[in-house]
């Protein structure tokens, strides 16, 4: 299937316009991977304060200290796997693996997985609907995600598709950054904040790689108004899903 003819496919049938996992940004995330660049950037944003209770639980503390870790080290990953496994038990993700598709994430113990039409898997928020974690996957004739573009290149272009979208208000990108996966697989991560028509302010969080002729899109979607703005401890939550994100061994 020509790219094309694959990007018809994804907007028409993957990416119907009213599902809640395939909103809008997912749309313009897959259609724009296609044009290529030679200036590689990454940008990382860097965390606000977080205040904690002075009174803890044992469970609290544990969770507690390892996010202060997380919050002001300068690497994306936690420092070895025994950590890494620690937080996220006490995050209470889990993991889910797809060895038919071949992909793997951390996802929150307590969100339920439901049925979409297009989403390969997606897990909703419990009594939330509207925050949920999805992948898709798709056949793509190149081989690595580099061929679409850079991380930065494909960002730029991002955010001017939303911001040319009637629906949207306002699109700001937070954070663009590149990492090496299973076997050095090539990922890319953004996450940037849109203000729409539909739906209000959200929060987005996205990761893709190319592996084995397939494209992998992994897309997280929660509210982030400001009346009720995204707390760290779920931020954090959501970014754990995010790193994670990776082919299958």
């Amino acid at each position: 299937m020509a790219l094309r003819s694959f990007s018809t496919l994804l907007r028409n049938t993957l990416f119907p316009q009213h599902s809640q996992f395939t909103n809008a940004s997912s749309r313009t995330f897959v259609l724009i991977l296609f044009p290529k660049s030679t200036s590689p950037t990454c940008i990382h944003e860097s965390h606000k304060d977080v205040h904690f209770s002075p009174c803890f639980s044992k469970r609290s503390l544990n969770l507690t200290l390892l996010l202060t870790t997380f919050l002001l080290g300068e690497a994306v990953s936690l420092p070895n796997v025994h950590d890494a496994v620690l937080l996220a038990q006490e995050l209470e993700l889990q993991r889910y693996t797809d060895s038919k598709e071949g992909f793997t994430l951390l996802r929150p113990s307590s969100w339920t997985k439901v049925d979409k039409a297009g989403a390969t898997v997606l897990f909703e928020e419990a009594n939330m609907g509207s925050n949920n974690i999805g992948v898709v996957v798709n056949p793509v004739r190149l081989a690595t995600l580099g061929d679409f573009g850079t991380p930065q290149f494909v960002a730029d272009k991002l955010l001017q598709a939303e911001r040319r979208k009637e629906s949207t208000k306002e699109a700001e990108l937070i954070t663009v950054a590149e990492r090496s996966g299973e076997r050095g697989l090539q990922i890319y991560e953004f996450e940037y904040k849109v203000d729409s028509t539909r739906g209000g302010m959200k929060r987005i969080f996205s990761a893709a790689f190319v592996a084995s002729k397939k494209l992998y899109l992994l897309n997280i979607v929660h509210s982030d108004k400001p009346e009720s703005p995204l707390d760290p401890h779920k931020r954090i939550i959501l970014e754990q899903v995010l790193h994670s994100f990776d082919a299958a061994a």
